[in-house]
């Protein structure tokens, strides 16, 4: 258990602001009627008050976006683009960047790969989600590295004699390990190489502050159901002009300015509007908006002070579980999100997810977390494989606003009885 200094962490209803409160779940543990405890932050994170109010709040209202004069549509367009500049100060937006909504990250990143001018070379680190690893033209794929000083010497060897347009894409958080990458450091490498760099904030945005000057980032990109606003909306931010010389990524009406008579007798829109083809998703877009207003005006410094003293409390009562092991690329003492991933020596990570599942109403993650050569290099695997496929996995824990020092406590207490009684 942690020590008695870990103890004294506030209530999370004493820190959250009701904004930012979770919709409380009525899902309930069979046997014994506790409430379920959801531990599986980096895969979704629940919807706060502020997603779901922003939505209730248009639902009367909602209608087409950009293409009426009625009453509905107008208020829809109001609030469709006022999102979209509360997003842009989120994220630090500066002039001459453009803010485009897209589905999720994955979706983001697919249209930016889409837009690079051709013969752009990607560089980037086997580490990566897959979304910010399979997309790219021409990737130079990197190790990943034991270290933020050895991941930028990497990037200085790499970029040195490259020509035509680069492109670094690196994730700002490990939905594996948690670790913040030192993004920083390896955009001022890049610049100095005339690269450009790309940030999956994915995982960093939902825990941290993001802003495109102080990450160093040409473009960012980060998806609304981890930033608690699960309405199949994601953002992609950052420098307009490789995107507004690109095709657009759906071609159709709204990204259509003008088009003639003839086949290819058409002229594309401009700004974001250019890769928005179709209806957009407004209530996705309004609900992100409406959680980055609220996380700003919470003050993020104190809710992650609180995220971080919640980690520490797991870190230290996961240290006392025998058989459960912390991965990790750059050493305990790193810093990291709310993400814990645990190498189960002697036991089926995915049996274990189910025991915690079934058992004691807890949901976790097992398995590779779409970052299947970062989670080999983690476990020593060899080979390639999918998941349940021979290739070992490991257990995952994350967490963010909502959760509690009962909940830490909790998946400590089960995590310990399961692998007591579950041997493989």
């Amino acid at each position: 258990m942690p020590s008695s200094s870990l103890d004294v962490i506030p209530s999370s209803l004493d820190v959250i602001p009701s904004s930012l409160e979770v919709i409380p779940s009525s899902l309930e543990v069979v046997s014994d009627g506790s409430d379920f405890v959801h531990l599986d932050y980096a895969a979704s994170a629940p919807c706060v008050r502020a997603a779901a109010d922003a939505v209730q709040d248009l639902l009367p209202r909602y209608g087409s976006v950009h293409r009426g004069t009625g009453v509905r549509s107008q208020t829809s367009t109001l609030a469709y683009e006022l999102a979209r500049d509360v997003v842009a100060e989120f994220v630090g937006a500066r002039p001459g960047d453009t803010v485009i909504f897209t589905r999720n990250t994955t979706d983001a990143l697919n249209l930016l790969a889409r837009a690079l001018p051709p013969g752009t070379t990607t560089v980037q680190f086997d580490g990566e989600h897959h979304a910010n690893l399979l997309p790219w033209p021409n990737p130079l794929r990197l190790a990943t590295p034991s270290s933020p000083g050895e991941a930028v010497t990497a990037l200085k060897t790499a970029l040195d004699g490259l020509t035509g347009p680069v492109v670094v894409t690196v994730t700002g958080a490990s939905n594996v390990t948690g670790e913040v990458w030192p993004v920083r450091e390896l955009a001022d490498v890049a610049h100095s190489y005339g690269a450009r760099v790309v940030v999956d904030a994915a995982q960093l945005a939902p825990h941290v502050p993001v802003d495109l000057d102080d990450l160093g980032a040409d473009y960012l990109a980060f998806s609304g159901h981890k930033l608690y606003a699960p309405f199949g909306a994601g953002v992609l931010a950052g420098r307009s002009d490789w995107l507004d010389a690109a095709e657009p990524y759906l071609a159709g009406g709204g990204a259509s300015a003008a088009v003639g008579d003839r086949p290819g007798d058409l002229t594309w829109a401009t700004g974001p509007a250019r890769h928005e083809g179709g209806t957009p998703n407004l209530l996705g877009a309004v609900a992100i908006a409406a959680v980055c207003e609220a996380l700003t005006e919470a003050g993020r410094s104190t809710l992650r002070d609180h995220e971080q003293r919640l980690l520490a409390r797991l870190r230290a009562g996961l240290a006392g579980v025998p058989g459960a092991t912390e991965v990790s690329l750059f050493g305990p003492d790193h810093p990291r999100v709310g993400i814990v991933s645990l190498a189960l020596s002697g036991h089926d990570p995915a049996e274990v997810a189910r025991r915690l599942g079934r058992d004691h109403g807890i949901g976790v993650r097992a398995g590779q977390f779409c970052a299947h050569p970062l989670v080999r290099r983690l476990t020593g695997a060899d080979r390639t494989g999918a998941c349940g496929d021979g290739v070992p996995g490991l257990l995952r824990i994350s967490f963010g606003l909502g959760s509690t020092t009962g909940d830490v406590d909790r998946i400590v207490a089960a995590l310990a009885g399961v692998l007591g009684t579950d041997r493989t």
